[in-house]
């Protein structure tokens, strides 16, 4: 007979945070110097979702939409930050793009979970709306990172190729079609790799909360095939969103090849 979520107490949580030490020995025998990223990387995670839980608590106790949809869209905005930080090369406007990409993708998909398949009643019950949002923004901004990353850079060593095609007289689009589409399936395939071993090989965060918490196997599996659905159409959206905005800023209506928006980010910072 299931007895429900064990709780886990200080003490358990400090033997599960000496395990990181682990991480840390790796680092020093293969000096590898991830010793200090890797204990704030530790800090960050436990103050971060020590607060997280608090901002939950309170949240979960009004349940009011005026107070869930300014944490959904604060989730947003440093989700779309976050996926502007990657990659050696970036470009003004990146970050309003890599918001923008996110925020258009993950709200759709969120809209169609949370009013078409789980119709919750309110949309905004924080127990559903937020860890839903949540999951999709993670995912959403993993391909969006990875698919600007991989269109400048592809823009970048084939930049020969794509002024060459342009002085020949093909379009924009046309010297700049490969390079989007290895960009835009670099954004994809994390997805596609999860959702290739989901449930073999690995099982995920919200099905084992659910079994965890006593709920039947089948209904947490119905649950995790909804939200991996979700995952990939927002994962998908935002990256190709991304994708053809970053196409917008570097290429301009005169089918230039706008190379010099293209700067590494130290010297971005330099400036």
């Amino acid at each position: 007979m299931s007895q429900g979520l064990q709780n886990l107490g200080l003490g358990d949580v400090a033997v599960a945070a000496l395990l990181v030490f682990v991480n840390g020995a790796v680092s020093v025998l293969l000096k590898l110097d991830l010793e200090r990223k890797l204990a704030w990387a530790a800090l960050r995670t436990v103050v971060q979702l020590l607060a997280i839980g608090y901002v939950l608590g309170w949240v979960f106790s009004w349940d009011r939409w005026y107070v869930v949809l300014p944490l959904m869209a604060l989730m947003t905005v440093i989700a779309g930050v976050a996926g502007s930080q990657r990659g050696v090369r970036t470009y003004v406007g990146q970050r309003v793009d890599s918001i923008a990409s996110i925020w258009a993708s993950s709200w759709l998909i969120a809209a169609v979970a949370l009013f078409v398949v789980i119709r919750i009643r309110p949309w905004y019950e924080p127990q559903y709306a937020i860890p839903i949002l949540g999951m999709i923004l993670g995912n959403t901004l993993t391909g969006v990172s990875l698919g600007i990353e991989r269109m400048t850079e592809e823009l970048t060593a084939r930049r020969d190729r794509v002024e060459m095609a342009l002085a020949l007289g093909a379009t924009r689009w046309e010297a700049a079609q490969e390079a989007a589409r290895k960009a835009v399936r670099a954004g994809m395939t994390p997805t596609l790799n999860q959702m290739a071993v989901v449930g073999v090989v690995s099982l995920p965060g919200m099905m084992t909360g659910q079994v965890l918490a006593g709920q039947s196997p089948l209904e947490a599996v119905r649950y995790q095939i909804v939200i991996m659905f979700f995952v990939a159409a927002s994962s998908a959206l935002g990256t190709v969103g991304a994708v053809l905005l970053a196409y917008r800023r570097l290429f301009s209506p005169e089918h230039r090849f706008l190379a010099a928006r293209l700067v590494e980010r130290a010297a971005q910072r330099q400036s």
